[in-house]
């Protein structure tokens, strides 16, 4: 089976949920970093298919889901949302923890769910994404073939712009989204903003 890019269904989540830990420590494999390996994927992929569907894609191959692109159109209700129908089941869930001073970091996701701080969406891209892929498919075309798929429905929705957050250290991302067109906006302590203009 060759690989393939088509709209998710909710069959993928967990595919999906294994793709966001091995690419999570600045695009490397975040396995060993967390005791729930479903932690990752609570934060930076499962609430968007559940809110807004048609925002997600997932390339697929004979292993499964190897990447994909979630998004939602409109940051500040994809916040009120999380908060009205994501993390309470979570909160209830997961207690609050200390670090355990092992390396691993599941605490600091525990408390982004009890405490998110999202920031706000610059007032031109009030859109974003999250994008990951295995390095198995890396290399081939499939990050730009996702990401042209969601701007294209981003435009159907008359989107001016989205943008996402990365990782200082992932140098190879960054060059990789400038390559597509997203321009840096603002620059934090753990990484860049990038936007990209739609229309």
């Amino acid at each position: 089976m060759t690989a393939s890019m088509r709209p998710f269904h909710p069959s993928d989540l967990p595919g999906m949920y294994r793709v966001c830990l091995q690419t999570g420590a600045a695009g490397q494999d975040a396995t060993s970093l967390y005791r729930d390996p479903d932690l990752l994927g609570h934060v930076y992929c499962g609430p968007y298919p559940v809110a807004d569907p048609d925002l997600s894609l997932v390339v697929v191959d004979a292993q499964g889901v190897g990447g994909y692109v979630v998004a939602t159109a409109d940051t500040t209700a994809f916040d009120a949302w999380c908060e009205r129908a994501w993390w309470p089941a979570l909160r209830a869930r997961l207690a609050l923890r200390d670090d355990p001073g092992d390396g691993t970091e599941d605490h600091v996701l525990v408390e982004r769910i009890h405490h998110p701080d999202p920031s706000p969406a610059p007032p031109d891209a009030p859109a974003h994404l999250h994008i990951d892929l295995l390095p198995r498919l890396q290399g081939q075309g499939w990050g730009r073939r996702l990401i042209e798929g969601l701007a294209d429905r981003l435009r159907d929705r008359g989107v001016p712009a989205v943008h996402l957050g990365v990782d200082a250290r992932n140098t190879r991302a960054i060059a990789f989204y400038e390559h597509l067109g997203f321009r840096r906006d603002t620059t934090y302590p753990w990484g860049h903003r990038l936007t990209l203009p739609l229309s």
